[in-house]
């Protein structure tokens, strides 16, 4: 199929574009790029007048859920997902059931991705077996069998020897190794943030230490062997500063927010809406300043959906007792572009950077840049263009999302993946 994309502004942080180009795509690839192209050949027209043309977007954290609860979301579901939200890679997480911590379950999700998915879905490897933290998963097969990192997602690592040993695996692998920094000593029990909110509700909290203390146990685990390591869902003010210190210091160290916790403080819970139970919990006011400004100076290099679904059944259960997680990969970049662009915290290249160049160079994946020759996976958005945010319009299998009945910035018209069209909106 060939794709003729006319008059659209082209915002590429890759190559620092911001231009009126036209693109041509041929095949799985950008063909050409530049003003005023006349294709013959094209057999689709898009007219892009008023809207911009950005990357795919990339998603460093996604819960897909298959294999074991495929009613909460299937691979194929999550890429509609995905494709309404102007991704067109995402990486699946392993704390599935069974976890992905051998070569035949990344086999699978590969034969899944290639029957079933619209975009590219591209899995993570289990830091340990059976995510149980006592013993090293085969992380060399694991590599070799396809995988684009490793964590234990959903917990922390525990035992500081066995991480060690890790880190030290991912750096003669030469693949990031993703933290979910949380003590559960710590943090057992709690619901959301400890602080003024949880006193005045009467849940027990989760202290921002328990995070803290697990960043700074890591970071020193990164110093001594000198692998890439990768923070997820950071959501603390003093976890910022630890990142940004190591950053100083050259150590090869990124992380990521999410965009709930962004927009979403711990006074929200007072609804008692459970789409505001989240791991790591909504923060402070004075935390989520932090993580702006975290974002402004590059302490924060990427943001990640953790799109987490659950089913209506478990998300209906009393505060306390219902699970941790909600969706977003089709609301991450609307409340971005509410949340920072807007406000003024991001420019849209910036912001446009942090959901698709800064996570695909992390992963090492040639993604998140329109140029001639590259992949033609991209995205065209219509700024000026609001939307209501409906709980009967998710293409997720659930719609636990905290942005229901929120009008959002930017609609995605179109979602282009290896040449093809995959989403098309109303």
């Amino acid at each position: 199929m060939s794709i003729l994309i006319k008059d659209g502004k082209i915002i590429d942080p890759a190559s620092q574009c911001e231009d009126f180009l036209d693109v041509f795509i041929s095949g799985e690839k950008i063909k050409k790029l530049q003003k005023n192209l006349k294709m013959k050949e094209a057999e689709i027209i898009i007219d892009a007048r008023e809207k911009i043309i950005i990357p795919g977007l990339v998603d460093m954290h996604t819960h897909v859920r298959q294999p074991g609860r495929e009613d909460e979301e299937t691979i194929k579901s999550a890429s509609l997902a995905a494709a309404r939200g102007g991704f067109t890679t995402i990486c699946c997480m392993p704390n599935t059931t069974p976890p992905i911590d051998n070569p035949a379950l990344v086999r699978f999700i590969h034969e899944e991705v290639r029957r079933n998915s619209l975009i590219e879905i591209l899995p993570v490897g289990a830091i340990t077996q059976n995510l149980e933290g006592k013993k090293i998963s085969e992380m060399g097969r694991l590599k070799k069998a396809g995988v684009v990192g490793f964590s234990d997602d959903g917990k922390w690592v525990v035992n500081s020897q066995i991480m060690r040993r890790a880190l030290e695996y991912a750096k003669m692998l030469d693949i990031p190794l993703i933290s979910h920094c949380e003590d559960p000593s710590l943090s057992e029990g709690g619901v959301m943030n400890e602080g003024y909110w949880s006193c005045v509700l009467g849940f027990p909290g989760i202290p921002g230490e328990a995070e803290e203390i697990a960043v700074a146990r890591d970071l020193t685990l990164c110093r001594l062997t000198g692998c890439r390591l990768h923070i997820a869902h950071v959501s603390t003010r003093e976890s910022v500063q630890l990142i940004r210190e190591a950053k100083k210091r050259n150590l090869k160290i990124s992380c990521e927010v999410t965009p709930h916790h962004l927009a979403l403080s711990d006074e929200k819970v007072r609804t008692f809406d459970t789409n505001t139970k989240v791991n790591p919990p909504l923060r402070s006011h004075e935390d989520i300043e932090a993580l702006k400004q975290g974002l402004k100076e590059n302490v924060i290099d990427v943001i990640a959906t953790d799109h987490a679904p659950h089913s209506p059944e478990e998300k209906e259960l009393e505060y306390p007792d219902a699970p941790f997680g909600v969706i977003g990969l089709e609301t991450a970049l609307s409340v971005v572009l509410k949340t920072l662009v807007q406000s003024g915290v991001l420019t849209l290249k910036e912001a446009i950077a942090k959901l698709s160049l800064n996570p695909a160079r992390i992963l090492g994946i040639d993604r998140g840049s329109i140029q001639e020759g590259k992949t033609a996976n991209l995205v065209i958005v219509n700024l000026k263009e609001n939307w209501e945010v409906r709980e009967e319009d998710f293409l997720s299998l659930s719609k636990n999302s905290p942005f229901i009945g929120w009008t959002l910035p930017g609609k995605v018209e179109y979602t282009i993946c290896r040449g093809k069209i995959v989403y098309k909106g109303e």
